[in-house]
């Protein structure tokens, strides 16, 4: 049986796998949860901008939310670069 990872994961047994494969947790959680949607779009998914419809602005508040190294000495096409790494 899978360790329950918590409501957040909705698939424990590949968050599981990933994390013992070396993965991070934030990349684990991503990965496990969209498999446990199977081929349902999130609801909230798709309904803002395309980034380069950003202002630099927002797109660094963007990056410090979720936590990119860096960001300060970025340029606007970097940010972006980096957002869609993340």
């Amino acid at each position: 049986m899978a360790k329950n990872h918590g409501s957040s994961i909705k698939n424990d047994e590949l968050y599981g796998e990933l994390r013992d494969d070396g993965m991070s947790k934030e990349k684990a959680a991503r990965i496990a949860n969209a498999r446990a949607a199977g081929d349902q779009p999130s609801k909230t998914g798709g309904q803002n901008p395309p980034y380069e419809q950003w202002s630099k602005d927002e797109l660094y508040d963007q990056a410090q939310e979720i936590g990119i190294d860096g960001r300060s000495d970025m340029s606007k096409d970097e940010l972006i670069t980096a957002l869609r790494v993340h």
